[in-house]
Protein backbone atom coordinates (compact mmCIF):
# COMPACT_ATOMS: atom_id res chain seq x y z
CA UNK A 1 0.00 0.00 0.00
CA UNK A 2 1.51 3.66 -0.60
CA UNK A 3 0.71 6.72 1.23
CA UNK A 4 0.67 10.32 0.28
CA UNK A 5 -0.02 13.71 1.57
CA UNK A 6 -3.15 16.21 0.54
CA UNK A 7 -3.45 19.42 2.01
CA UNK A 8 -7.13 20.95 1.45
CA UNK A 9 -5.76 24.63 1.19
CA UNK A 10 -7.52 27.93 2.73
CA UNK A 11 -9.57 28.07 0.31
CA UNK A 12 -10.98 25.22 0.09
CA UNK A 13 -12.01 25.28 3.87
CA UNK A 14 -13.07 29.13 3.53
CA UNK A 15 -15.31 27.70 0.89
CA UNK A 16 -17.04 24.78 2.70
CA UNK A 17 -15.40 22.07 0.14
CA UNK A 18 -13.52 19.85 2.63
CA UNK A 19 -16.36 17.49 2.83
CA UNK A 20 -17.14 17.26 -0.84
CA UNK A 21 -13.30 17.04 -0.97
CA UNK A 22 -12.75 13.87 0.87
CA UNK A 23 -15.69 12.49 -0.34
CA UNK A 24 -14.37 12.50 -3.91
CA UNK A 25 -11.48 10.31 -2.40
CA UNK A 26 -13.34 7.99 -0.03
CA UNK A 27 -15.84 7.17 -3.32
CA UNK A 28 -12.32 6.35 -5.11
CA UNK A 29 -11.62 4.01 -2.34
CA UNK A 30 -8.86 5.66 -0.58
CA UNK A 31 -8.55 5.52 2.79
CA UNK A 32 -7.94 8.22 5.36
CA UNK A 33 -4.89 7.01 7.17
CA UNK A 34 -4.50 10.23 8.92
CA UNK A 35 -6.13 13.72 9.16
CA UNK A 36 -5.77 16.98 11.10
CA UNK A 37 -7.43 20.35 10.83
CA UNK A 38 -5.00 23.39 11.95
CA UNK A 39 -3.76 26.92 10.20
CA UNK A 40 -0.12 26.31 8.99
CA UNK A 41 2.89 28.24 10.56
CA UNK A 42 4.82 30.84 8.07
CA UNK A 43 7.51 28.36 8.99
CA UNK A 44 6.26 25.44 7.83
CA UNK A 45 4.73 26.62 4.40
CA UNK A 46 8.27 28.35 3.92
CA UNK A 47 9.92 24.91 4.51
CA UNK A 48 7.58 23.47 2.31
CA UNK A 49 7.51 25.57 -0.72
CA UNK A 50 11.36 26.08 -0.15
CA UNK A 51 11.52 24.82 -4.04
CA UNK A 52 9.64 28.28 -4.70
CA UNK A 53 11.54 30.85 -2.88
CA UNK A 54 13.04 32.12 -6.05
CA UNK A 55 9.73 32.23 -7.63
CA UNK A 56 7.62 36.07 -7.98
CA UNK A 57 4.56 34.70 -6.39
CA UNK A 58 6.67 32.91 -3.26
CA UNK A 59 5.41 35.55 -0.71
CA UNK A 60 1.91 35.53 -1.89
CA UNK A 61 1.94 31.62 -1.86
CA UNK A 62 3.18 31.88 2.02
CA UNK A 63 0.19 34.33 3.07
CA UNK A 64 -2.19 32.69 1.35
CA UNK A 65 -1.42 29.07 2.86
CA UNK A 66 -0.82 30.72 6.13
CA UNK A 67 -4.65 32.59 6.08
CA UNK A 68 -6.84 30.20 7.77
CA UNK A 69 -6.98 26.87 8.70
CA UNK A 70 -5.78 23.56 6.09
CA UNK A 71 -6.80 19.89 6.54
CA UNK A 72 -3.71 17.93 6.42
CA UNK A 73 -4.67 14.12 5.28
CA UNK A 74 -2.68 11.09 4.64
CA UNK A 75 -4.50 8.73 2.20
CA UNK A 76 -3.80 5.25 1.50
CA UNK A 77 -4.03 2.96 -1.59
CA UNK A 78 -2.77 1.08 -4.19
CA UNK A 79 -0.98 3.78 -6.60
CA UNK A 80 -2.50 6.35 -4.84
CA UNK A 81 0.39 9.10 -5.67
CA UNK A 82 -0.86 8.89 -9.55
CA UNK A 83 -4.72 8.53 -8.78
CA UNK A 84 -4.56 11.26 -6.68
CA UNK A 85 -2.69 13.68 -8.72
CA UNK A 86 -5.02 12.38 -11.57
CA UNK A 87 -8.33 13.48 -9.30
CA UNK A 88 -6.74 16.41 -8.28
CA UNK A 89 -6.15 18.19 -11.81
CA UNK A 90 -3.41 20.63 -13.48
CA UNK A 91 -2.58 23.04 -11.19
CA UNK A 92 -3.28 26.35 -12.36
CA UNK A 93 -7.03 26.33 -12.74
CA UNK A 94 -7.67 26.99 -16.11
CA UNK A 95 -6.14 24.17 -17.42
CA UNK A 96 -8.02 22.02 -14.81
CA UNK A 97 -10.54 19.64 -16.71
CA UNK A 98 -13.83 19.25 -15.70
CA UNK A 99 -14.36 16.29 -13.44
CA UNK A 100 -11.18 16.92 -12.18
CA UNK A 101 -11.19 18.99 -8.04
CA UNK A 102 -9.61 21.87 -8.88
CA UNK A 103 -11.85 21.77 -13.11
CA UNK A 104 -14.41 21.53 -10.62
CA UNK A 105 -13.54 23.87 -7.72
CA UNK A 106 -10.57 25.93 -8.51
CA UNK A 107 -10.69 29.87 -9.09
CA UNK A 108 -8.16 31.96 -11.24
CA UNK A 109 -5.24 32.84 -9.74
CA UNK A 110 -3.26 31.43 -6.57
CA UNK A 111 -5.92 29.63 -4.67
CA UNK A 112 -6.41 26.51 -6.45
CA UNK A 113 -7.84 24.62 -3.83
CA UNK A 114 -5.73 21.46 -2.81
CA UNK A 115 -2.23 20.44 -2.96
CA UNK A 116 -0.55 16.68 -3.57
CA UNK A 117 2.84 14.95 -3.38
CA UNK A 118 3.82 14.63 -6.65
CA UNK A 119 6.31 11.53 -5.81
CA UNK A 120 7.10 8.69 -4.03
CA UNK A 121 9.82 10.77 -2.41
CA UNK A 122 7.88 14.19 -2.17
CA UNK A 123 5.13 11.95 -0.22
CA UNK A 124 7.58 10.68 2.06
CA UNK A 125 8.97 13.74 3.27
CA UNK A 126 5.68 15.93 3.13
CA UNK A 127 4.08 13.46 5.15
CA UNK A 128 7.19 13.39 7.80
CA UNK A 129 7.07 17.30 7.88
CA UNK A 130 3.13 17.66 8.67
CA UNK A 131 2.74 14.51 10.58
CA UNK A 132 5.98 14.07 12.54
CA UNK A 133 6.28 10.73 14.44
CA UNK A 134 4.77 11.45 18.14
CA UNK A 135 7.86 10.97 20.58
CA UNK A 136 6.30 9.35 24.23
CA UNK A 137 9.09 10.43 26.00
CA UNK A 138 9.18 14.19 25.00
CA UNK A 139 6.65 16.52 26.63
CA UNK A 140 3.83 18.13 23.96
CA UNK A 141 4.52 21.87 23.37
CA UNK A 142 0.70 22.42 24.81
CA UNK A 143 1.39 20.23 27.70
CA UNK A 144 4.06 22.25 28.80
CA UNK A 145 2.14 25.68 28.51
Amino acid sequence: MERTLVIIKPDGVRRHLVGSIIQRFEAKGLAIAEMKFETMTPELAKEHYQHLTERSFFDELIDYMTSGPVVYLVLVGEEVIDIVRKMVGATKAADAVPGTIRGDYALPGTENIIHASDSRDAAVKEIARFFPPFDINKPSEKAAK
